[in-house]
């Protein structure tokens, strides 16, 4: 069954956990309007491994 609008699943990954190198990762699933929203996600979100706020980004 074909889905219906425009709203589609993507997934928030931390850019500062990647870059730290530590163990793990901090990610998050959300969806967004592809017809208003064309480019990538960027949204501040909790990280608990690093326990703090921090910038997670689209991939995918």
């Amino acid at each position: 069954m074909a889905k219906k609008g425009n709203r589609v699943q993507v997934i928030l990954e931390c850019t500062e956990h990647k870059e730290s190198g530590m163990p793990g990762t901090s990610r998050y699933i959300t969806t967004k309007n592809r017809k208003n929203t064309t480019e990538r996600l960027e949204l501040k979100k909790y990280n608990p491994i690093l326990k703090k706020h921090t910038v997670h980004k689209e991939i995918k």
